[in-house]
């Protein structure tokens, strides 16, 4: 439960739905750009930012998609000027993720200058012949000079985002992505298992049997993945995210708050509320959950006779509420504090979920401690699995 619900929601994410090309494994809503539509979207983002602006004071803003950073400058200087106008500007942590072939200086110190402090670069992999197989635009090159181009932008908070288990990749194709991907020295880490998504073309090869996959490899490079990550000063802090301190001394406990670690996901996973703004996006305000019709034409003809473009409403029952809120924080590595949980939900872990946390625990999945319950490094590895128990 929101503590008070006239309270302004805090995060909002926006989806920007353009790519130059649809990577292979992508079953996000993404299309490819064209200038006319491009330049559509962003008059009608602005109105719809215009409709939430009222009930919004971003501590979190993140931008993905799609390629963000595809917009060109006159088209971000129209959505930052509007944000300005609106009084958006000035969040604790505002994010844009970014392709390493669309990172230009002047765009990269533009969006520094209205606020944008991370960036998340889409690496991949660092080896050629596995981006082509994604189908992915950029280099390896372009990679190492992006890097660098947002560090002389003046960006000090860069996460990179790796995959892995990717058809064809072998575990010293991992070792070598992930050894030059640690050596670049970014504050923080993402590193997804492969998906295979129906409706991708991944998912078609897969069916059409031209791979198969190899779960024994998959949880080496997984293990390989910790290993090195933590040898590179990393704490994993949730399932598939890595945070550096930023103090010398952190205690495990505060690690959220002491660290790099993502605060707008941190939100997500802790059942907080955000507004989800661009066609697709999801919001959750309040115990609604709203999303915006998947379709860029209808997103804009909607805000263009001035209606919101939610194509479904759900509120949730308290206790599926719950439930879910469980399920999407047990993949911190912190797990939960009962107490914590109590506040956000309003139930008790130790009452309606006694039984899924034993099961957990008996499996080797779980363990329940005096202040909260977590589970094992075992259970990260299967945290999709360990967390459909609390759905409810």
């Amino acid at each position: 439960m929101d503590k008070m619900s006239s309270q302004p929601v805090e995060s909002v994410y926006i989806h920007v739905p353009f790519c130059a090309h649809k990577c292979s494994y992508c079953a996000f809503f993404s299309e490819a750009s064209t200038g006319e539509l491009v330049n559509r979207y962003v008059q009608a983002l602005i109105r719809e930012l215009e409709m939430v602006a009222k009930d919004l004071k971003p501590r979190t803003i993140f931008f993905g998609g799609g390629t963000p950073s595809l917009l060109n400058l006159r088209q971000w200087e129209q959505i930052l000027l509007s944000m300005q106008r609106l009084n958006l500007l000035g969040a604790a942590e505002w994010t844009v993720e970014c392709n390493p072939a669309t990172i230009s200086l002047d765009k990269a110190r533009l969006l520094r200058s209205y606020g944008v402090n991370r960036i998340s670069m889409g690496v991949q992999s660092l080896n050629a012949a596995l981006l082509e197989r994604l189908g992915r635009i950029h280099s390896r090159e372009m990679v190492f000079k992006s890097f660098d181009v947002l560090r002389r932008a003046g960006f000090t908070n860069v996460n990179l985002d790796l995959m892995f288990a990717i058809p064809g990749q072998t575990l010293q194709m991992w070792r070598d992505t992930l050894s030059e991907a640690l050596e670049l020295g970014s504050e923080h880490l993402s590193s997804y298992e492969v998906i295979y998504e129906e409706d991708t073309p991944l998912y078609r090869q897969l069916q059409a049997g031209k791979f198969a996959t190899d779960e024994d490899l998959a949880c080496d490079m997984y293990e390989e993945l910790l290993e090195r990550a933590g040898c590179s000063g990393f704490h994993q802090y949730e399932v598939a995210n890595f945070a550096r301190d930023l103090d010398l001394d952190p205690r495990p406990s505060t690690l959220e708050t002491t660290s790099y670690a993502c605060q707008h996901n941190l939100n997500y996973w802790r059942g907080g509320s955000f507004f989800g703004l661009g066609p697709s996006a999801t919001g959750y305000v309040r115990g609604v959950r709203t999303r915006n019709w998947p379709n860029t034409q209808l997103y804009c003809e909607l805000l263009e006779s001035g209606r919101r473009p939610v194509e479904s409403s759900e509120e949730l029952p308290p206790l599926s509420r719950a439930g879910e809120t469980a399920a999407f924080g047990l993949r911190m590595v912190a797990g939960w504090p009962f107490e914590e949980f109590q506040r956000a939900t309003g139930h008790d872990l130790r009452q309606e979920w006694a039984d899924d946390m034993a099961l957990l625990q008996h499996r080797g999945w779980g363990r329940i401690v005096p202040d909260r319950f977590q589970l094992t490094p075992e259970g990260l590895r299967f945290a999709d699995a360990a967390a459909e128990l609390f759905l409810r």
